[in-house]
């Protein structure tokens, strides 16, 4: 588990002082005009070369490095994803799911997954999470909804859940909704993106892949030491081809892998798997240390989830957009803010490892001070949304490509159905989907973000208070 096969042979290609005469242009950085730390790093950009094996056909070290991951989370099949774990989500619909199939799909997944159902041509049936009133995040599919679905649609060819959510929240039926789709024949496609971590130790939340999952992506990059966009896709599974998934990568990664990106989820692989309990106490210490030095702050509320690598911050009577901007004044920069909070992942600490809390504390406690200077922003937004367990497209993916489109405004979208997604970023959650009708209850929810100053993304223009949305057939 202690070798990395990518970084020792990119390593023994750099000492070799070879020339390049193919490609990349830069030719180990000597062309390029950007600064020394960047050029640095473009001398190990290399391409698929003698010695460095085929990233779509592994035979030497990519393949014995990909055979470490699969034994590190004790997997069947594992694969390194230089496309982030978009690819690895598109890949996964792919290989389970054909036009016109049903699919299971829980309502609160990354945009990634929606993309996917629609480039297949699904129809998904979205489930509706619950509602966490600790951390006022939807969180997971309760039993019931689950098993309500399943009986209901048992001919679906795939449940799409997400695990942990952005918010590092779990769900604690996990294992028995696996059982019960597996029951049903039906394979179960796990976003993962926020766990890649989990198998470091018992004390952490268990992966999806433990509890049976069929095929689960993970973000290395988003709590490993993986570069941006390096992620992993692992299986296991009699459900699920691994020749489906693997053609499918093929098709729907880059030709031109970064090599440099491999060599950090090699890298990330070798961390993770020799993370020792030692590490886990020394970072559990640490962390409570923190955690407790943040609590005596006036006027902050620290707020711990299922993830012991999250934790939410919030200000009484004003939005986590509020100290998002007041933290980052002091050069504190946190993974995202909402109308309640802001969210922190802190690092996977190995015992070598330090981290200037002492400091980051100072700075935040800064930070909470200026943003009580400052007016009131926060709104009272009703959570209690009474949503439908489950739901459907209006229109189908297939009908909307032949459908005309109108901008329209949003206070008067109600009963229409939407033509471009509408997403709060991050987390990348969308509140509406294409094809989906809109509620009255979820425009309320869109007033409430936009009054809160949450950025928007999609195709909308919102800016002018306009949604995009099908044109009324006339009868």
């Amino acid at each position: 588990m202690d070798k990395r096969p990518i970084v020792e042979a990119m390593q023994r290609f750099y000492e070799s002082q070879n020339i390049s005469f193919h490609v990349p242009g830069h030719k180990h950085g000597a062309l390029s005009e950007l600064p020394r730390a960047f050029i640095d790093v473009m001398k190990f950009d290399y391409t698929e070369l003698s010695g460095l094996d085929d990233y779509h056909h592994p035979e030497s070290i990519i393949e014995e490095a990909q055979v470490l991951l699969a034994k590190t989370y004790s997997a069947q099949h594992s694969y390194f994803l230089v496309n982030g774990s978009t690819v690895g989500n598109l890949a996964m619909v792919y290989a389970t799911c054909r036009e016109g199939d049903r699919v299971l799909v829980q309502r609160n997944a990354h945009k990634s997954i929606f993309n996917a159902l629609e480039l297949v041509g699904t129809l998904p049936i979205f489930l509706t999470p619950e509602w966490d009133e600790v951390t006022h995040t939807a969180t997971h599919i309760s039993m019931a909804t689950m098993k309500g679905a399943i009986e209901q649609y048992s001919d679906a060819k795939a449940i799409i859940l997400t695990h942990p959510t952005y918010y590092g929240v779990t769900n604690p039926t996990m294992f028995e909704v696996i059982k019960m789709a597996h029951s049903y024949g039906i394979p179960v496609l796990v976003d993962e993106a926020h766990g890649a971590h989990f198998i470091a130790t018992d004390e952490f939340p268990m992966s999806a892949l433990e509890m049976g999952a069929d095929v689960v992506v993970q973000s290395a990059h988003k709590t490993l030491p993986a570069m941006t966009m390096g992620s992993y896709l692992h299986i296991h599974s009699k459900l699920v081809s691994k020749d489906k998934v693997n053609r499918y990568l093929r098709m729907l990664q880059s030709s031109s892998p970064s090599y440099i990106l491999l060599a950090s989820l090699d890298d990330a692989r070798q961390y993770i798997g020799t993370y020792s309990r030692g590490d886990y106490q020394l970072f559990l210490k640490t962390r409570m240390q923190f955690v407790e030095s943040l609590r005596t702050i006036k006027s902050l509320e620290v707020i711990e989830v299922d993830d012991p690598l999250k934790l939410l911050l919030r200000v009484s009577k004003y939005t986590g957009y509020s100290l998002q901007k007041q933290m980052e004044h002091e050069g504190v920069y946190v993974e995202l803010a909402d109308p309640e909070q802001v969210l922190l992942i802190l690092p996977l600490l190995k015992a070598r490892h330090q981290f200037p809390y002492a400091e980051i504390r100072m700075k935040i406690k800064s930070a909470v001070e200026k943003c009580l200077k400052l007016q009131r922003d926060k709104i009272d937004i009703d959570y209690s949304h009474e949503l439908q367990a489950l739901s459907t497209l209006a229109v189908s993916y297939h009908d909307l490509q032949n459908k005309e489109e109108e901008f329209i405004l949003y206070t008067k979208a109600a009963g229409r159905i939407c033509a471009g997604m509408v997403i709060p970023y991050p987390p990348g959650i969308p509140l509406f989907v294409r094809g989906e009708r809109i509620t009255t209850t979820k425009l309320k929810m869109l007033a409430d973000y936009l009054a809160s100053g949450a950025m928007i993304q999609g195709e909308h223009d919102l800016g002018n208070k306009h949604l995009l949305v099908l044109k009324e057939e006339k009868i």
